[in-house]
């Protein structure tokens, strides 16, 4: 299951290395200079930084876990924009692909 939201800021390289930076005493984080990825034992989420937008993809195998990815990347990025109290996080859930009949 996965879920993606892209949010309009001009600090998304901020953000990305912070979301990056606060994971790292759960997770696996990777961080480069556009890209980022966080590896949770429940999934997993990448994140790309332009200079207008922060792309976050979180990506989990139950739907619980992939809503759980989705709050604790949200209520992290709320804690490091702190200055940009308007930001908006809307997740878009990707459709799942029905069962071969």
């Amino acid at each position: 299951m996965r879920s993606s939201s892209t949010i309009v800021t001009g600090q998304s390289h901020r953000y990305m290395a912070e979301l990056c930076h606060h994971f790292l005493h759960g997770a696996v984080a990777l961080l480069g200079e556009r890209e980022g990825r966080i590896a949770f034992d429940s999934g997993e989420v990448y994140l790309r930084a332009s200079p207008v937008t922060l792309m976050i993809l979180a990506d989990a195998a139950e739907p619980e876990a992939l809503s759980a990815l989705e709050q604790a990347m949200e209520r992290q990025l709320k804690r490091v924009a702190v200055r940009e109290p308007e930001l908006a996080v809307e997740w878009r859930r990707a459709p799942q692909a029905s069962p071969a009949a």
